[in-house]
């Protein structure tokens, strides 16, 4: 049976290198006239050095059909088949760059879309591992993610309206209204795209909501699971994790945490929080 390469784009945050037998094809973010590659010459810290800084907001582009297929390329010349684990379709055209770049590898590359973004796109990459380590084939890989997809929850809380207000996604007014009155916004992704699910007054409120969802959905621990956070550093992520241990702490030891990077970063800004994880 030839070797299996998984290919993710760098919206499902994982690290370059994080996983041997993963590649992570960056998508392109421009701020003003400058682009810069995903992870690759744009760090998540100086994404968001740039971000704070800039009265914009920048803008992501999709991976395009020719560097998916200059990744599957290499795979096959390795004697490699491929799965392809990808951003949402209803997010990004990025989904249907890597259909019309696995056209040209008939039966050696198939692609998943995960219906999710950022962290929830990255637990179903370690899905797609786990299955490949069990000695699934590829076709047999993508199928079992794709068909695992609608458990898996991604839930996030907002610490600022800014960001949402510069992307027009909300009205200055309602932004000035919430920031006096500490509305965190809770998000989630539904059906492929991120919706608001609620909101909550101060930070602690945030957390509690976080949790509730948690626990009412019910979280399934012996399925891939993280946290992450945006932002340069983790304070309010940490402050969650010791909030929350009675919801983790009988399940495992500790829990696996990402930086979420531009894709969602641009849109939340910097202090948000997310956890992803199937449900049970």
């Amino acid at each position: 049976m030839a070797r299996i390469r998984i290919v993710t784009d760098s919206a499902s945050d994982i690290p370059s290198g994080m996983y041997p037998g993963v590649t992570v094809v960056p998508l392109a973010v421009t701020f003003g006239d400058e682009t810069y590659l995903d992870g690759v010459t744009l760090t998540h810290q100086q994404f968001y050095d740039k971000l704070i800084e800039s009265d914009e907001l920048p803008t992501t582009s999709m991976v395009s059909p020719g560097e998916f297929s200059q990744v599957f390329a290499e795979a096959a010349e390795a004697g490699e088949d491929v799965v392809a684990v990808v951003l949402s379709s209803k997010l990004s055209g990025t989904y249907e760059s890597a259909l019309l770049a696995a056209r040209q590898f008939p039966g050696r590359v198939h692609v998943a879309d995960t219906m999710n973004a950022t962290l929830g796109e990255r637990i179903q990459v370690e899905y797609a591992l786990r299955l490949r380590d069990e000695g699934l084939d590829a076709a047999s890989i993508a199928r079992q993610v794709e068909g695992m997809r609608d458990r898996v929850r991604t839930i996030g809380v907002l610490d600022t309206l800014e960001y949402l207000r510069k992307g027009g996604r909300i009205s200055g007014a309602t932004a000035a209204v919430g920031e006096v009155l500490s509305i965190k916004p809770v998000v989630w992704v539904d059906g492929g795209e991120v919706k608001q699910l609620g909101r909550a007054r101060g930070s602690k409120n945030g957390n509690n909501y976080l949790m509730k969802a948690c626990k009412e959905t019910g979280v399934d621990f012996a399925m891939p699971h993280c946290l992450g956070y945006t932002g340069l550093d983790d304070k309010l992520l940490v402050k969650y994790m010791n909030d929350s241990a009675p919801l983790w702490k009988p399940h495992v030891d500790e829990l696996p945490v990402g930086s979420i990077g531009a894709t969602i970063g641009t849109h939340v800004g910097p202090g948000a929080i997310a956890v992803a994880f199937y449900a049970r």
